[in-house]
């Protein structure tokens, strides 16, 4: 099923969603667009200039975790942190429609999170890993999947240096699951609908606006 509007119009002025039930029950719920990409594609930064344009539309999903706060992130905006016992424990009463560990760190979609923002009335976005996406596939939900990647491991690499929040050896363990990450996509994985180069940010936008105006009922 395709995303369900009474009048979507993801470039236009408005968007007038049609109304919908829980997340994992009902038909008519709107289905979801779920952004996947290495860290430091620049996934987050669509999903930005996407959220700030068309507020009225998308709704994100605010992942838990349990790494600290970096500088200038805001608890319930950017993630809901949590220590890992809490996290734990929301794991063990199936809280998560998907969880992954990396870095020592846990990170996860709830299903609160997911359907509070269906129960607004937008499109829920989910910024996830590639095991995000896996954990969601075995699920079966049905939502746009979309993967954005930087134009060469290179540009992703001086991308996450220039953010200089990372250790070395976290640096280099986050380019190493990048590089197989998208060796994986590259070699003909079927668990996205469409991958969005992130070689010029506004014509990489203009791309994911594109893809969203040609999705309809």
């Amino acid at each position: 099923m395709l995303w369900r509007t009474t009048a979507l119009t993801c470039l236009g002025i408005r968007c007038r969603l049609s109304s919908h039930r829980s997340l994992m029950s009902s038909p008519q719920r709107l289905r979801p667009l779920v952004i996947c990409g290495p860290s430091g594609s620049g996934k987050s930064t669509l999903l930005r200039k996407l959220m700030a344009e068309f507020d009225d539309c998308f709704g994100f999903c605010v992942s838990h975790t349990t790494r600290r706060p970096r500088a200038g992130e805001v608890d319930a905006k950017d993630y809901h942190f949590v220590d890992r016992q809490t996290f734990e424990a929301m794991v063990a009463e199936n809280a998560f429609v998907e969880f992954t560990e990396f870095s020592g760190n846990f990170y996860g979609t709830s299903r609160q999170a997911l359907d509070s923002v269906l129960k607004s009335s937008r499109i829920a976005v989910l910024d996830l890993d590639l095991k995000g996406v896996q954990s969601l596939r075995k699920a079966n939900l049905d939502a746009l999947y979309v993967w954005v990647r930087a134009p060469s491991l290179a540009v992703l690499e001086r991308n996450l240096r220039g953010r200089e929040t990372e250790s070395e050896a976290a640096l280099r363990e986050r380019l190493s699951r990048a590089a197989e990450d998208s060796e994986f996509v590259a070699n003909g994985s079927a668990l996205f609908d469409a991958v969005i180069v992130n070689d010029v940010l506004d014509e990489a936008f203009a791309r994911l606006k594109a893809l969203l105006r040609s999705v309809r009922v």
